[in-house]
């Protein structure tokens, strides 16, 4: 048996205690413990002579015990202290309540030490330092020592032997994945370096050597994975759609307004797509409300021309019903247009159903309810989905399954920054709308204090009274008491007992079911409800023109591209909009991020902002959806690698070069879990 393969139990020094609390730590197997990479290292490694040891610092440093152990005991503790030298002066080791101390630290024996140094003029002394013989291999003292993410009962030197005896056990035995010819291109180490290494460095050279090719192989493996995902769908013969450039010409003339240049050049795009016997597979990415659903529209009234069936997917029911009042608008009674929900009733629902199965129904908008088994298309053209981020890679392919090589759109109002798209959409060629409506007004944002509260009221309270609506952003649904944020539903009460009394205020939260939100966002539409507070939930898609103020409350606890996200829900109509961040921060993050908000309504620029300030796995305003989670790799920190890591996967398919262990490893280690690749 591969000793990679074996259960954790079996591996010398674990046992069925420490297998449990391994597992804690989502360590299964001996493989699982060789990617446990720790998560920082102390610099033991200058071995100092005793005189040359300097207060306050942290030292390692060989000397011989000196003498027998004196024990001090009081109420509370126990205290042994324990003497040791070398040819240039004495140290006292001070060691709390650890009786097993004095077998251990016999009088003659050499040891080396790793501490904080306390001097007190001649006198020095370490508390509880790291120790062991100085006559073997040194993994705790006396090099660059790992240190581990762990759980009680389970110590930093516990770990290190265990990983000590299993790499002894693999020494040279692992096989490198990566084809020699990118290896040496590259300037990578070799895999069995690279994995000895980063657990116990021989020296900073080799540790920045090994996590440089582990890095590397992490990025390497997922841009393989995305691009012969991408050259599968590639082979597919997709759906040839016969005169779409004048089917787009046509439905552009059906439109109330002129499309800007972004979306033409867009749209011819997607032509050459749907004209070519390539299966489509492309991602619209812009800013919010430069017009992505028009471009969508315009790409299924082309399919629907030809004779197929259209499906759009939107993450949420609220967005599929806006989708679809939108659709409705464009096509009028052209086609048969279907809403197709969690909460469509059963009768409804078993028509729709048959419809689709029949070729009935031209295009079907809905939930994630479309990628249900009973969904059956006669003969779907083109897979739209909405607000990509929210889906994984698994959603999309299911959507797509339900044709024969359908053409694939994907639409998202999250701008990401160019090298992140890279690990999200790799599979995907992109197209960027970057051009705003003419006419639209640029939404004035300032970022206040407390003090500015009551002025910011009387503000809004003016917009109210000239027919205006507001939305208002809580982080929080409830109050949390380690966490200094306004809860939406304590705010909302304030709001409606306070200086808003005569307003209609509506509470909008996760918590809530689908029909309470439907009921509440349909009543703010309707301009029944004046102010809607809300957690982010309203961050997607959500149009109300008539919506001209939006407050976000501790703006500090969100990203820059979710502010920026949640700003672009106003602005929408004819009257001016302003967004208000109040801002509890006095943190240096904080500042540049609302500088950086109130200055840019360029959402690119923000995401670029947002990935250095906060990372990717915020870039959401959440870690939940976080990019997928790399052992070694940092996206922020590593662009560079990744830049070269895409390149090397293009060369490795280019040059033919993907073996049966490259793909064996890509199929275990990414399309076992490709759900993760979206965000």
């Amino acid at each position: 048996m591969n000793v990679l393969e074996k259960d954790i139990r079996f591996l010398k020094g674990v046992g069925e205690n420490r297998e449990r609390l391994f597992k804690k730590l989502g360590i299964k197997k001996a493989e699982d413990l060789l990617w446990h990479i720790p998560r920082k290292y102390l610099d033991y490694s200058k071995l100092k002579k005793i005189r040359e040891l300097c207060n306050g610092e942290i030292e390692s440093f060989v000397a011989k015990v000196a003498g027998k152990p004196v024990e001090i005991e009081t109420k509370s503790v126990k205290i042994i202290k324990i003497p040791v030298e070398d040819s240039t002066g004495v140290v006292t080791t001070v060691w709390f309540n650890q009786d097993y101390i004095k077998n251990v630290l016999k009088e003659g024996e050499i040891f080396c030490f790793s501490g904080k140094i306390e001097r007190k003029g001649f006198y020095i002394e370490v508390k509880n330092p790291e120790f062991e013989k100085y006559d073997q291999h040194l993994l705790h003292t006396g090099r660059i020592v790992p240190v581990y993410n762990s759980t009680e009962g389970l110590s930093q030197k516990v770990i290190r032997n265990i990983v000590n005896n299993l790499l002894q056990q693999v020494d040279g035995a692992l096989i490198d994945i990566i084809p020699p010819y990118i290896r040496q291109k590259y300037n990578l180490s070799e895999i069995n370096f690279a994995i000895k290494n980063i657990h116990f460095p021989e020296n900073k050279l080799s540790l920045e050597l090994a996590r440089k090719r582990l890095v590397f192989e992490e990025f390497y493996l997922l841009q393989l994975s995305l691009l012969l995902l991408k050259e599968n769908i590639e082979k597919n013969e997709g759906l040839k759609i016969e005169n779409a450039q004048s089917s787009l010409k046509e439905f552009e003339k059906l439109l109330p307004f002129e499309l800007t240049e972004a979306q033409k050049r867009v749209l011819a795009e997607i032509a050459q797509d749907l004209e070519s016997t390539k299966q489509m597979n492309r991602l619209i990415q812009g800013d919010v409300g430069c017009g992505k659903t028009v471009v969508a529209l315009a790409s299924a009234y082309a399919t629907i021309k030809a004779g197929y069936q259209v499906a759009l997917m939107a993450p949420t029911e609220v967005l599929a019903l806006q989708h679809y009042n939108e659709c409705k608008k464009y096509f009028g009674n052209k086609f048969n247009v279907r809403l197709l929900i969690g909460s469509t009733p059963k009768k409804e629902k078993e028509i729709i159903l048959k419809e689709i199965e029949h070729g009935l129904c031209k295009m079907v908008i809905g939930t994630h309810a479309l990628i249900q088994d009973e969904v059956k298309f006669k003969n779907l053209g083109l897979a739209i989905t909405d607000e990509q981020h929210r889906f994984g890679v698994i959603q999309r392919v299911e959507l797509t399954k339900k044709g024969s090589s359908p053409n694939i759109l994907v639409m998202t109002a999250t701008p990401i920054p160019r090298t992140l798209s890279l690990v999200l959409y790799g599979d995907l060629d992109i197209s960027i709308i970057d051009q705003l409506p003419p006419g639209r007004k640029k939404i004035l944002t300032y970022a206040v204090d407390e003090s500015f509260r009551q002025r910011v009221y009387n503000f809004i309270k003016k917009q109210l009274d000239e027919g205006r609506q507001v939305y208002w952003i809580c982080p929080l649904i409830e109050e949390s008491e380690t966490l200094n944020a306004k809860s939406a539903v304590e705010f909302a009460k304030s709001l409606k007992e306070g200086f808003f009394k005569d307003y209609n205020i509506g509470c909008l939260h996760g918590k809530l079911s689908v029909k309470e939100r439907d009921k509440i966002l349909n009543d703010f539409k309707d301009g029944y409800i004046h102010i809607l507070v809300s957690t982010t939930v309203v961050e997607v898609g959500i149009n109300v023109p008539n919506a001209t103020v939006m407050v976000i409350e501790n703006a500090e606890r969100f990203g820059l591209a979710q502010l920026h996200q949640l700003r672009g829900r106003v602005g929408r109509g004819e009257h001016q909009s302003y967004c208000i961040l109040f801002n509890q921060s006095d943190s240096e993050i904080a500042k540049k991020r609302m500088i950086a908000i109130t200055r840019s309504q360029n959402g690119f620029e923000i995401a670029e902002m947002d990935l250095k300030l906060r990372g990717p796995g915020d870039l959401f305003g959440t870690k939940q959806h976080g990019v997928m989670n790399f052992k070694v790799a940092d996206i922020i920190n590593d662009m560079d690698i990744l830049k070269q890591a895409r390149i090397a996967a293009e060369e490795t398919i280019r040059l033919n070069l993907v073996d049966n262990k490259l793909l064996e490893k890509i199929n275990k280690q990414f399309y076992n879990n490709i759900e993760n690749i979206g965000l």
